[in-house]
């Protein structure tokens, strides 16, 4: 298995510098990696950096707590997507969600997913699965797969738990197959990693991501 190719190389501290985007990139470059995942603010960099490769750039939208207003998140979307973002990874609402305003997330996505996909554009819808019950992630998987989200994804990384073999399993069985998994949050070991992706994870969110593939068993590795 080529894990490489499920990886989205991350790196969103708040202290994010220039150097560490340069080193994401070319990391990302060397491994061959889906995609580099950085604040917005870097997103017009990564890009060119990443322009002779087919790594993708990624950034967040929300982050990390997701209850900005559906017209913030609107324009941070516009400006990622003029920057050059291919890919969006967008934090529902918690807020909205724990107080069961499902008509609110409903709003909230009905709004964003038709002018990302307009610009041809992938959304990855981050629940933060881990302070959710299994009820309330069935629920997201009902909302968003028929809103047709390209990805569920379970986890900020800033909750206080992040990707589960039980979430991903949870969310496989309860998504249409149009919608994917990227399960993110906590992903250290290569072990770990590949158990996201037997249960149903075709992305892995990690900033532990040469880590990884630097400890893929021998007889599993691929020539990068």
């Amino acid at each position: 298995m080529n894990i490489c190719s499920y990886i989205d190389h991350t790196f969103l501290k708040p202290t994010t510098t220039i150097a560490d985007i340069k080193k994401v990139c070319e990391e990302a470059k060397q491994y061959q990696f889906a995609a580099v995942c950085i604040p917005p603010v870097f997103v017009k960099e990564a890009k060119r950096l990443t322009a002779a490769s087919n790594v993708k750039t990624a950034t967040v939208i929300g982050f990390p707590f997701g209850y900005s207003a559906i017209e913030a998140k609107v324009a941070e979307i516009i400006l990622a997507m003029i920057d050059g973002a291919d890919e969006l990874d967008m934090v529902i609402n918690i807020a909205a969600l724990k107080n069961s305003d499902w008509q609110y997330l409903a709003s909230e996505i009905s709004t964003i997913i038709p002018m990302i996909h307009h610009k041809k554009k992938i959304i990855k819808i981050i629940i933060e699965s881990g302070i959710l019950t299994d009820e309330e992630i069935v629920k997201c998987c009902a909302l968003y797969g028929t809103a047709g989200a390209d990805f569920l994804k379970t986890s900020t990384g800033y909750a206080e738990k992040g990707a589960s073999i039980e979430a991903v399993v949870l969310m496989k069985k309860n998504l249409p197959d149009s919608v994917k998994i990227k399960a993110s949050g906590g992903i250290k070991t290569y072990e770990f990693a590949k158990q996201l992706i037997d249960a149903g994870a075709s992305r892995l969110g990690c900033s532990a991501s040469v880590a990884i593939v630097s400890s893929q068993p021998v007889n599993e590795k691929v020539n990068y």
